[in-house]
């Protein structure tokens, strides 16, 4: 289906950065974007959740006792909600 939507030119800006940097068209940007508002959200296609796992902000995932991979894309998802 559709849908007509109006953004702020700011707000256009922002979230066709936003899917270049996902490489996603907008329109599946803001179809992420709903289905996350909406409770639903599908992370199947986005692959930034693997990516960059060694950027902790300064501390050290091996040092730390991070023993897997789900420990650390748990840690890299709480992070990204704060």
């Amino acid at each position: 289906m559709r849908t007509q939507i109006a953004l702020e030119p700011e707000q256009h800006a922002l979230a066709k950065k936003k899917a270049a940097d996902l490489g996603i068209s907008m329109a599946e940007y803001i179809r992420r974007v709903v289905e996350h508002d909406l409770g639903r959200a599908d992370n199947r296609g986005d692959v930034s959740a693997v990516f960059c796992l060694g950027r902790s902000g300064g501390s050290d995932i091996a040092a730390e006792g991070k023993d897997t991979v789900a420990d650390a894309v748990e840690a890299h998802w709480l992070e990204r909600t704060r």
